[in-house]
């Protein structure tokens, strides 16, 4: 029967640093697994995008435009195609990754007003100007660092 009797005691909190290493490390070796499945999955498909085709309905069309005759161009074409003949998810998805926005230009500016009021408030309270003084701090304390480091090796 489901209920917070089920895992009551069995938490993290309630886990040994032998445990807890050992749940931790499947964790990562899991997480590496797949990061290089996906990365392998990226490879293949971006190779397979690249790849020259020889279909004599598209060749032609890509050649005379001035565009590589690949896999890639062709699905795009294809997309192209089927957005002028009605289709609106074809249609959207070549306004999409033509880096055409969906959200009207008021949203953005909003968006960009709305950031704009957020750093004058952190500089009236911080009285910190992100874009100097930030910097300044930062390069002096790069610049102790150094002398530090420099001091130390000599000792």
């Amino acid at each position: 029967m489901p209920g917070y009797e089920n895992i009551k005691n069995k938490g993290f909190d309630h886990r040994t640093t032998d445990e807890l290493r050992e749940i931790t490390s499947k964790g990562g070796k899991a997480s590496g697994k797949t990061r290089r499945r996906k990365a392998d999955f990226r490879k293949t498909l971006n190779m397979l995008l690249t790849t020259e085709i020889e279909n004599n309905d598209y060749k032609p069309i890509l050649e005379a435009l001035g565009v590589e005759s690949t896999l890639e161009s062709a699905m795009l074409m294809s997309m192209i195609k089927a957005a002028l003949a009605g289709n609106v998810k074809a249609a959207y998805f070549v306004a999409q990754y033509a880096g055409q926005s969906d959200k009207p230009d008021e949203d953005i500016n909003n968006r960009e007003a709305d950031t704009e009021l957020k750093r004058a408030r952190k500089q009236a309270v911080t009285g910190e100007n992100e874009t100097e003084e930030a910097l300044e701090k930062l390069d002096n304390i790069l610049k102790e660092m150094r002398d530090n480091a420099a001091k130390q090796e000599t000792e």
